[in-house]
């Protein structure tokens, strides 16, 4: 008999908000090898009670979910029951959805048209300590690492309980790019930029972007060029 076939299959929690793809997943999963799926949980709320009661070897998350999203349940799941991995399964790739999931403790990060051997594949990676990305994934992992960071960056504290992206897009703001050069430059969505400065503008007290950019230099987030 050889090692596969006598190795355990990896017991998985499947964690889906909608109802037909996650039973979708789990009979899929059922027709692969060396997987074993033990629970299937509706939001990451459910997710982390399966983890605390089944002890899975893999959680396959989905990332927007109601009550508890995929990102804080994957925190809370690695927080508490480290022995669990979680691999992210998620209609979602962009950089708004991936990098707070890999924060959060995701071993794996796979979008829903990936095929049964690539899940096998991502699973087989996370027990045996390696990454469970999927080729785009890693392309846009690299892409992000090669990328220049912005020359605005300055590493203080965003002031005024700004968070760090809608910090980042005040820098760009004071770089002077448009709503759709920011989205290009940060891989999100128009939508997502309009947000932020939505967000930015509130928290500040600002009316439009000509204040945005006194605003960035007066707190010494900008350094006037020299020369």
């Amino acid at each position: 008999m050889t090692e596969e076939e006598t190795r355990k299959p990896a017991r998985v929690v499947v964690a889906d908000d909608q109802t037909v793809v996650r039973e979708g997943i789990v009979m899929l999963l059922g027709l692969l090898p060396g997987i074993e799926v033990v629970g299937a949980a509706g939001d990451g709320r459910e997710a982390v009670a399966l983890v605390a009661e089944l002890a899975p070897d893999v959680v396959l998350m989905d990332l927007r979910m109601p009550r508890c999203d995929g990102v804080e349940a994957t925190r809370r799941i690695r927080a508490e029951h480290p022995g669990t991995q979680v691999v992210v399964l998620t209609t979602y790739a962009d950089d708004e959805s991936l990098f707070p999931a890999l924060r959060a403790g995701a071993r794996g990060y796979l979008t829903k048209d990936a095929g049964g051997d690539e899940i096998v594949r991502a699973v087989e990676s996370v027990l045996s300590g390696d990454a469970g990305l999927s080729p785009s994934i890693q392309r846009r992992l690299l892409e992000r690492l090669s990328e220049p960071a912005p020359s605005a960056v300055a590493p203080v504290e965003p002031p005024d309980g700004l968070t760090t992206r809608e910090t980042e897009v005040l820098l760009l703001i004071a770089e002077g790019l448009t709503n759709q050069e920011i989205a290009r430059r940060l891989h999100v969505s128009p939508a997502t930029v309009k947000t932020h400065i939505n967000n930015l503008f509130a928290k500040t007290g600002l009316k439009d972007r000509a204040q945005a950019v006194r605003y960035a230099f007066g707190k010494g987030l900008v350094r006037p060029p020299t020369g």
